[in-house]
This record gives C-alpha cells, sequence and structure tokens, in this order.
C-alpha cells in the first residue's frame, strides 16, 4: 500500500496536465470570440472561489490556523503571480502568436522553476550521488528538447484531405513587419507569463508551511485574482456589452476552467508542491503540450509537426530522469531519517536499561 501511495503525486499532476490540456484547446475557442481577456480571468476566478469556499469551510474549519496580515501579503501577491497577470500574459501570448507556440514556452518552466530554486535551496545538486547526476542531465535533457519544439517546425506529417487551402483577403491581409512586430510582443508576453508560473511554484512552497490549508488558501488566492482582474477591466474598458459571453459554449468554458482549471487543479498542485517541491509539480508542464495534441489533431485538424514530435519525446526522456534523481533522493531522505529514529530508540532502550539495573 505504502508503494501506491507514492505514486499519488504522479498520478494527479498527470490528471491535472489532462484537464489544463482541455483547458488550452476551449481557449482557442475564447480568443477566436473576441472575449476580453480581463473579463474571462474575472468570470474564472470567481467561478472557482464561489465553488471552492463551501469545500474549504467544510473540511478544513477545524485545521485552518488564523489569517496573519503576512499570510494575506503572501496570497495576494500569489493571485498576481499565479493567476491574474500570468493568465492574462498567456492569453495575450496566444492571440499574437499560436497555441502551440505558447505551450512550447510552458515547457521551459521546469527548468526555470528548478534554476530559481537553487539559491533558495529549494533543490540541490550533488553530483557526487546518482540522483544529482539524473536531476542535472533530466534538466538539460528537458532544455534541449524544449528548445527544438519551440525553434524547430519541421516537415507536417498528417495531410488532411477534407481541408482545403483558402487564400486569405487582401482586406484581412496583415503586413509581414506587423506579424512580425505582433509575434515579438506575444513571445516577450509569453517569457513573462512562463517567469511568473515559475515563481508561483516557489512562493506556494512558503505559503504551504505557513498556511498548510490547501483549499482555503486556493479560496483566497481566486477571490483575490478575480477581485485584481474586475478593477484592471473596469479600469480599461466600463463598456457592459464586454461582459456578455457571446457563444454558449464561451460559458461552458469559462465554468470549465473555474471550477477545474483554477478551482481543482491548483488545489491538486499546491498540494503536490507540499509533498514533493516545486520542482516536482513543474516538471510535468511539458506534458500539457502533448496531451493537447491528442485532442488538436484528430478534432480540431491542427497540424502535426515533426519538430513537436522529436521535442516531445526529448522532454518525456528529460522528465524521466528529472523524476528518477528526485525519487532516489526522497528515498535517500527516508532512509536517512528512518536511521536516526531507530538510532535514537536504540540509545533510550540503553538508557532505561541502565536506569533500571541502578539499585
Amino acid at each position: 500500500m505504502k508503494s501506491y501511495v507514492e505514486w499519488y503525486p504522479i498520478f494527479i499532476m498527470l490528471a491535472i496536465d489532462f484537464a489544463f490540456a482541455i483547458s488550452n484547446i476551449l481557449l482557442k475557442k475564447i480568443i477566436l470570440d473576441g472575449m476580453s481577456h480581463l473579463v474571462f480571468i474575472t468570470y474564472r476566478q470567481s467561478i472557482s472561489t464561489i465553488f471552492l469556499a463551501p469545500i474549504a469551510f467544510f473540511l478544513e474549519r477545524n485545521t485552518r490556523p488564523k489569517l496573519t496580515p503576512q499570510i494575506l501579503c503572501n496570497l495576494f501577491l500569489s493571485a498576481i503571480v499565479g493567476a491574474s497577470l500570468t493568465q492574462y500574459l498567456f492569453l495575450l501570448g496566444i492571440e499574437y502568436t499560436s497555441a502551440t507556440f505558447s505551450c512550447a514556452f510552458v515547457n521551459m518552466v521546469p527548468v526555470i522553476t528548478f534554476l530559481m530554486a537553487l539559491p533558495f535551496r529549494l533543490e540541490t545538486i550533488n553530483i557526487k550521488h546518482g540522483s544529482g547526476i539524473a536531476k542535472l542531465i533530466g534538466t538539460l535533457i528537458c532544455v534541449g528538447g524544449a528548445f527544438i519544439l519551440t525553434f524547430y517546425k519541421g516537415i507536417p506529417l498528417i495531410h488532411f484531405s477534407d481541408l482545403q487551402y483558402v487564400p486569405p483577403s487582401s482586406d484581412a491581409a496583415i503586413s509581414s513587419s506587423k506579424i512580425k512586430e505582433r509575434w515579438i510582443l506575444g513571445s516577450l508576453a509569453l517569457f513573462a507569463g512562463t517567469f511568473l508560473w515559475s515563481s508561483w511554484f516557489l512562493l506556494q512552497s512558503f505559503i504551504g508551511n505557513q498556511y498548510p490549508c490547501k483549499y482555503s488558501s486556493t479560496v483566497i488566492m481566486t477571490f483575490f485574482s478575480a477581485i485584481q482582474s474586475a478593477i484592471l477591466t473596469l479600469s480599461i474598458d466600463r463598456r457592459l456589452s464586454i461582459w456578455i459571453p457571446k457563444e454558449k459554449i464561451d460559458m461552458l468554458t469559462i465554468i470549465y476552467t473555474g471550477l477545474i482549471g483554477s478551482g481543482m487543479c491548483y488545489v491538486g498542485m499546491s498540494w503536490c508542491v507540499k509533498k514533493r517541491g516545486p520542482v516536482f509539480t513543474a516538471a510535468f508542464s511539458p506534458l500539457v503540450q502533448i496531451m493537447a495534441a491528442m485532442f488538436d489533431v484528430p478534432i480540431l485538424h491542427e497540424q502535426l509537426h515533426l519538430g513537436s514530435v522529436i521535442g516531445s519525446a526529448i522532454v518525456i526522456a528529460g522528465l524521466y530522469f528529472l523524476l528518477w534523481g528526485k525519487n532516489r533522493e526522497m528515498q535517500k531522505v527516508v532512509h536517512e531519517t528512518e536511521e536516526k529514529k531507530d538510532k535514537e530508540l536504540t540509545f533510550k532502550d540503553l538508557e532505561t536499561n541502565s536506569e533500571s539495573r541502578l539499585p
């Protein structure tokens, strides 16, 4: 039974990545329909807050520690870093580039998180042990795979006979300089979003120690995020029409991403960060693109290129090395802890025996 428990974080992260992959596909429809990014984030975070609030109240009412100003400030910062600003930057990046290209930036998250965790001593690399070498090799392999996903497109692998090419009209055509400018802005937005997303994993590890209630912390974070997004929306555009979804699928997307994407997924990631650390949790981010392709190709008829296949395979290999090193490292810590406890028990037994022999 103990061996199955050790696999729980892996199963949970696989389920989270699957849910995020579906969210990314639904987000494409939101962007195409022209819905305001900040309005979408406001709705999404509000639904998540309403959904999780009663769960947090009943499940954690007896274990919830006192909220201090410091914890509230950290949760407010967590809302900016992990929800409001990050989601806005990624939506902006998807609009200016493409969904596939934005997913490629997410593949950088494990590496950036790992490098950022080193100065805070949340992660260590001991090249004298196999686990440290595996983590280093896995990180470098993930970097290589992420670069291939980002910069190498390759030949198309699938040809859809039922699709015909429709040349763009002269009115809809955009100048090459304008396209290049939008692509650069989108890339910068995605890079900033990736950096913030990596920072959230580190911030969450500190919050988990201060306020270990995963449901309550997620509720407070999504509540702050909804307020932040609403204030920004009203300060930019005060038209009431932007708050009305244009299609039914848009409302379903908001509900799904609110309940699952910003609700249960954030709870699950917070739990995994507490159990296995920020790097372990972030290491699963590249799988989102691979899972999204499983839907994009057969359902949405998006093209699959050779670079995506090669890069994804390399990322999976690097992920395996990184997780293997983390697992060996954890086994070593558990073994050392058990040995320490055994020594303490032996020492106590000797003390008890010596005291019983005294007259």
